[in-house]
This record gives structure tokens, C-alpha cells and sequence, in this order.
């Protein structure tokens, strides 16, 4: 088990000792996507969803999950963010209209911030069903991937074969 940095030495979960890693930079880019219908798409883009503007709502709970990811996800470090950014965009098929969601998070620290962006991309997303979803519970989210990090003692990634 002295690969796996989350096991003590009983083979029991622990949270990882960041004091001697440098500070650098790092970011991390997540996306995910949800799929509705050409009505919820219409009435997303024109602010006829009941519960208010979508995608303004969905954009500030990503920025909420990101900041508050050590809250979520038990192994991970309470970082201080230095910035998250969220962009949508539309595409479709027929009648099928899929939101893609990319967020950016960014922090000057000892550990690197990928969870971060994929808790605010899922957060997102699911914000994004929750307000929607009284239209329409078909709705698909995903997939939800890393794209790319820098930073860190692992060094950068970058995915090759994206979804």
C-alpha cells in the first residue's frame, strides 16, 4: 500500500500530509454536460423557467461547490481559491439540445484543485436539473471529466481522447 498516499500504515483512510509540498499554481478544467429537450433549451435561453434564470443560479452553486469541495469529498484539503470560472454553450442533434458546462478553478497552493472543478461541474449540472426538472425528469448529465491541470509535483495533464 506505499503507493496509495490515502492509507496509513494500518491500511486505514487518512488525509494526506501536505506540509512540505511547494506552493506553485495550479488549475484544473472540468466539464460535464446535461441533455434536455428543445422546450427546456427554448426556455432556458428565454427566462421562462419558473424558478428563475438557470444558468445565472447554476453558474453561482459551481462557484459555491468548488469553495466548499473539502465539505463534500472527506479526503480533500480546504483550499483558498483564487478564482472559478464557469462558461456554457449549446449544441444539438434534431430535438436533443446538450448544455456543455466548463469550469476553470484556480489557487496558489500545496495541492492541486481537480476535485474542486469537478464538484462545481456536477454542481452545476445538477443545479441545472433541479431547476428544470419539473418540465422534464428525462434529462441526461454527463459525461463529467478532467480536462486538464497544471501544476503540482504530478505535473500537467492533459486529456488526449475527450468524450
Amino acid at each position: 500500500m506505499s503507493d496509495l498516499t490515502h492509507f496509513n500504515e494500518q491500511g486505514r483512510a487518512k488525509m494526506v500530509d501536505i506540509s512540505d509540498k511547494a506552493i506553485t499554481t495550479r488549475t484544473a478544467i472540468a466539464h460535464s454536460s446535461i441533455e434536455v429537450s428543445k422546450d427546456i433549451h427554448e426556455k432556458i435561453e428565454q427566462g421562462k423557467i419558473g424558478k428563475g434564470d438557470v444558468l445565472s443560479v447554476a453558474q453561482v452553486a459551481g462557484i459555491m461547490a468548488a469553495k466548499n469541495t473539502s465539505q463534500w469529498i472527506p479526503m480533500c484539503h480546504p483550499l483558498p481559491l483564487t478564482g472559478v470560472n464557469i462558461r456554457f454553450s449549446w449544441s444539438n442533434s434534431q430535438d436533443i439540445w446538450v448544455l456543455e458546462i466548463e469550469v476553470e478553478v484556480k489557487t496558489k497552493g500545496q495541492t492541486g484543485v481537480e476535485m474542486e472543478a469537478l464538484t462545481a461541474a456536477s454542481a452545476t449540472a445538477l443545479t441545472i436539473y433541479d431547476m428544470c426538472k419539473a418540465l422534464d425528469k428525462g434529462m441526461i448529465i454527463g459525461p463529467t471529466y478532467l480536462s486538464r491541470k497544471t501544476g503540482g509535483k504530478s505535473g500537467d495533464f492533459s486529456r488526449q481522447n475527450l468524450p
